[in-house]
């Protein structure tokens, strides 16, 4: 005869505790891919920046190898009328000569203001692309710096929660259970509960039981059904049948955190361990631990 199977109800502050210390974890993971893919894609656009750069000064040299190029010709024009001048004025009345040697001297001072206008301008333009450049490459540099040391962040963060869990397990205590046999780390709250669920060696299922309904009421979980007997809140003591394997197997007088262990055909050489960490006025609270696995024993 199989007992009645109802609906477990789960342990609503360890399954809390393990999804929010789970979910810290891969938000800690997440963000440390998401501050790595911004970084490589702060390099490529510094890379293409450096490529505009590059492109900007090349076509400020075309631009000024033009302009170069057409005030040089205007000047090498002015030297030109100047050295015709200067020869007219040698073979000139006095007069005609001092004509000549003023025009000669304003065509010199335009000569040497066109060729500082022109030194001028490649001065400006050069310093301003120097400038661009110094102030795009300085944000691209900021950017860089100010997500490395988000990234730094997220694994001092991350060091800081490995570090926690660590300590937390190294906390966790291993005692010989009602069977005689050692067992393994034993949680007394949800917080070390959710530390032993990423530890990975067992697996661990909520566990919550109250009064039930009717005499021959067992709760399901897993392979294995519970039916809770009686239970003293004052004492944190508790009673129950455990149903596997087609048999029912009383567990008296049983105390919060002491490990009541029991033995099934899918379990094998490895007992199962239910571990109560409350008992209330309503009932008992706490885990079923059970051996990882099972189905290649």
């Amino acid at each position: 005869m199989s007992p009645t199977q109802t609906y477990a109800e789960p342990q609503q502050r360890s399954g809390l505790m393990t999804a929010l210390v789970a979910g810290a974890i891969i938000a800690l993971v997440a963000a440390n891919i998401f501050l790595y893919v911004q970084i490589d894609h702060l390099r490529g656009d510094l890379a293409k920046t450096n490529e505009a750069l590059s492109t900007g000064l090349s076509n400020l040299r075309d631009a000024s190898s033009v302009t170069v190029a057409s005030q040089q010709h205007h000047i090498d024009s002015l030297k030109a009328d100047l050295e015709t001048t200067r020869r007219s004025a040698a073979s000139m009345s006095s007069e005609a000569a001092a004509q000549a040697n003023s025009h000669a001297e304003e065509l010199a001072r335009q000569i040497k203001s066109e060729q500082a206008k022109m030194q001028a301008t490649l001065g400006t333009e050069i310093n301003n692309v120097k400038q661009n450049s110094d102030a795009e490459v300085a944000a691209a540099n900021t950017k860089i710096e100010g997500v490395a040391t988000d990234v730094g962040t997220v694994r001092s963060q991350a060091t800081q929660t490995q570090d926690q869990l660590s300590k937390t397990i190294s906390d966790l205590k291993s005692v010989n259970g009602d069977l005689g046999v050692q067992s393994g780390l034993i949680a007394t709250n949800g917080k070390e509960l959710a530390a032993l669920r990423l530890k990975g060696e067992r697996n661990y299922t909520d566990i919550k039981l109250g009064k039930p309904k009717n005499a021959k009421d067992f709760t399901h979980f897993g392979d294995i059904a519970l039916k809770l007997d009686a239970w003293d809140a004052k004492k944190s003591r508790y009673s129950l049948l455990i149903f596997a394997d087609d048999k029912q197997v009383p567990k008296k007088d049983k105390y919060i955190n002491e490990p009541v262990q029991f033995y099934t055909a899918k379990g094998g050489r490895t007992p199962y361990e239910l571990v109560i960490n409350q008992v209330t006025k309503d009932g008992i609270v706490g885990y079923l631990s059970t051996p990882k696995d099972m189905g290649t024993r």
